[in-house]
């Protein structure tokens, strides 16, 4: 199997790097990476060149944002497998890509959600949060369960017959695409019990500037799929990441008491 990585980018001179070297790194031999710019004004543009040689395509024009980034890179995907990988985002490991195809055989799967952990953007050891997928079922999509969209491949033919990222979505479109293949049109999904990738804080969804925003684009993402209340779904759909905070103080606070019982024998 093929498998298409996507990357856009728009001034993220900060992270790039780390992005980039995270998909070079993998040990699957078959990988069409693709990066898709923006027209960064920040220094972006001379480190991805950098790798040039070795990114599979490549372009830098001005968009209207993520999603129609997104959906041109998925355009010029040629592999049997899409998966992204943010500019401030790395994969957990050097097996990761391996790790997916072998669940889409086993299972035959539309599509593979795993798991994935939030750390500060500064330390990327430092968990803020670890997002446990869990088993996939049908009704937690209603419930405003989703899988962390980051985690999410795809296989490439499903875009052209159930449709790309909605683009008149800033935040939301990644939620109404999973809504719209995982409910509506019920595809076939396997989970990859396994982290996958490490993600920055502070991205269009993690950003508080924007959570209003986000609101606002859930509930008519919620509306358009024709879950009503769509409020009441929201409602679940935030409690699904309660646990999840819960889990990370936890591992936080026992690592800091490792650390001071540690540094008591120096």
């Amino acid at each position: 199997m093929k498998v298409s990585i996507v990357t856009v980018c728009w001034n993220r001179a900060d992270t790039i790097r780390d992005a980039i070297e995270s998909v070079l790194a993998q040990d699957y031999p078959d990988i069409e990476y693709i990066v898709v710019d923006g027209a960064s004004k920040d220094g972006s543009l001379r480190i991805i060149r950098e790798y040039e040689d070795r990114i599979t395509k490549f372009v830098s024009e001005p968009d209207r944002g993520m999603y129609e980034a997104l959906n041109k890179g998925i355009k010029m995907a040629t592999g049997d497998i899409v998966g992204m990988m943010h500019t401030d985002d790395i994969f957990h490991d050097n097996h990761v890509v391996s790790d997916y195809v072998e669940k889409f055989k086993e299972v035959n799967a539309d599509l593979v959600y795993a798991n994935g952990i939030y750390v500060d953007p500064d330390n990327l050891n430092l968990e803020v949060r670890r997002w446990k997928g869990g088993a996939y079922r049908r009704w937690k999509v209603r419930v405003g369960w989703l899988p962390l969209h980051t985690t999410v491949f795809i296989k490439r033919d499903l875009f052209a017959k159930l449709g790309y990222y909605d683009e008149s979505y800033k935040i939301a479109s990644d939620s109404d695409l999973l809504v719209r293949y995982m409910y509506r049109k019920d595809v076939k999904v396997g989970y990859l019990d396994r982290y996958v990738v490490k993600m920055r804080m502070g991205g269009l969804s993690t950003d508080a500037k924007r959570r209003w925003q986000m609101m606002e684009e859930d509930l008519r993402m919620y509306r358009t799929n024709h879950f009503e209340p769509a409020f009441m779904t929201k409602i679940c759909k935030m409690s699904w990441k309660v646990p999840q905070f819960v889990k990370a103080k936890i591992i936080n606070t026992r690592r800091q008491i490792e650390r001071n019982i540690k540094n008591r024998k120096k």
